[in-house]
């Protein structure tokens, strides 16, 4: 990879977050924070790919059995015991007396980027969560490996398969930067509006399917104190900017998410995204608290337990998640969003499916070949059966929830997507594609929720960030077809 010019690099570094190390003007920022004052090594020096290491299928990246490994795990919905009880087992069960570091925490980025602008980064990351760093910053200073050789290695299940036969496409193709292998999308996820099936049989409410049912079911709830709709506005914001672009997806169909990943110009603007910014607007301002953004998505999560509100955007790791705190007169199910227009492009029942989760190998870490059997691992049948058994979520590993007792809600998500048959809604790839453009939308996406702003302003805001990252040619470009 060559260079980019030092301005270049330090808005690479501004992006990844490191701001805060700059040691003056002129001075490069690796250079000024690297440990023992040297100098860090250039993006060129990442090492080769793995799988030049060796040929046995047991071993196809040549992992040194006695190097240890450090993974750091995000400690989310999906809490970390997965990780050791399961897939770092798994490792040191094949490379006996190996050394693991694992850490688990909330605080991704805070934690890690001073490491890896120090040359200090750890094998295998799980970056997810509020803090998650900008991958595609972290890939163009050479910090992410090439997972090309992970998806064209044997697998651990069969080896007579390739790693990639063994997992759903759509996993692959969301993991590419610039058509490269960059990361591991791991958990199949089901987006949507998510409420508890006992309240409303209680109540003998049924499930709204127009804007209209979804208002007089609102002013229903309310009649009993109860708000229509909540997000939270602390940690989880982002859940309500998905719920929009969904929205907007339904609406416009999914060229409309495929235009704002390309960067196309005034696709925030367009009708479809305009039309769902402005009925989310009206029902979070008409039906639910402002309270609410104040919360985290812990504290909203109880309150939604609580039966304070009835629907919340969010994906299929939320039952896992409040597992321990569900009373038995709560059962989780997933509703798809509401039909807003009498011509929207896609049907009631269409539901987002997409890959999350998102890991990766770090290139320039001390045992990269462990990392990458690691994340080979986490894709054996075995290991993702494991994820399955401890979080209750799914994951893209083929036939990973055989003999799995599913909860009611995950059953509801399957259901859902039975139901919707070729009506699924696209991911939005823009964010981890221009995670500056990601963070700014939901910030003023807050703002618009609490009034202090109108859904033009918000529109006008978001399209001038959107236009300021595509003139910006230190940022490298995505693009996508479908």
């Amino acid at each position: 990879m060559s260079h980019p010019g030092e301005i270049t690099r330090r808005q690479l570094l501004r992006r990844i977050g490191l701001t805060a190390f700059v040691a003056g003007p002129g001075v490069g920022l690796l250079s000024a924070c690297a440990t023992g004052g040297g100098t860090a090594a250039p993006a060129s020096s990442a090492p080769a790919p793995a799988s030049s290491a060796g040929t046995d299928p047991k071993n196809p990246f040549g992992v040194d059995p006695k190097k240890p490994l450090e993974v750091v795990i995000f400690t989310g919905g999906f809490k970390d015991d997965y990780a050791k009880l399961v897939h770092e087992a798994m490792y040191t069960k094949s490379f006996a007396g190996v050394s693991i570091k694992h850490t688990g925490t909330q605080n991704v980025g805070t934690m890690l980027r001073p490491r890896f602008l120090a040359g200090d980064a750890p094998d295998v990351v799980n970056n997810s969560g509020p803090e998650a760093m900008d991958v595609a910053a972290l890939a163009a200073e050479g910090h992410v490996a090439d997972l090309g050789p992970l998806w064209d290695a044997p697998a651990l299940d069969d080896p007579g398969k390739k790693v990639r036969d063994t997992v759903t496409p759509a996993a692959i193709e969301e993991g590419k930067l610039n058509g490269k292998d960059m990361t591991l999308n791991y958990v199949v996820s089901h987006r949507g509006l998510w409420y508890n099936s006992k309240l409303l049989e209680k109540e003998g409410w049924t499930l709204p399917q127009t804007l209209d049912e979804f208002k007089a079911l609102g002013d229903k709830a309310k009649a009993k104190g109860i708000h229509l709709f909540a997000y939270p506005g602390q940690k989880g914001p982002y859940y309500m900017l998905w719920n929009m672009l969904y929205q907007a997806a339904k609406i416009g169909g999914n060229q409309a998410i495929i235009d704002i990943d390309n960067l196309v110009d005034n696709a925030w603007k367009s009708e479809a995204f305009k039309a769902s910014v402005t009925a989310w607007h009206e029902i979070f301002t008409k039906y639910s608290d402002k309270s609410y953004l104040g919360l985290d998505h812990t504290q909203t999560q109880i309150k939604h337990l609580q039966d304070k509100f009835i629907f919340y955007p969010t994906g299929s790791w939320l039952e896992g998640e409040m597992a321990k705190d569900k009373p038995d007169t709560f059962e989780y199910a997933l509703a798809p969003f509401p039909t807003v227009t009498a011509n929207d492009t896609m049907p009631y029942g269409a539901i987002q499916v997409g890959t999350g989760e998102v890991f990766f190998a770090t290139a320039k870490g001390k045992n990269p070949q462990g990392a990458l059997e690691y994340l080979r691992i986490m894709l054996s049948k075995e290991g993702a059966k494991g994820f399955v058994e401890q979080t209750k979520s799914l994951t893209i590993v083929n036939g990973s929830a055989e003999g799995v007792d599913l909860p009611p809600g995950l059953a509801s998500a399957n259901k859902v997507q039975t139901a919707a048959g070729q009506s699924l809604i696209t991911s939005a790839r823009f964010e981890g594609w221009y995670k500056e453009l990601f963070d700014y939308a939901w910030a003023q996406q807050n703002i618009l929720m609490g009034g202090r702003m109108t859904v033009d302003e918000f529109l006008d805001k978001v399209q001038k960030k959107a236009d300021d990252i595509k003139a910006d040619s230190s940022i490298a470009k995505q693009t996508r077809n479908a």
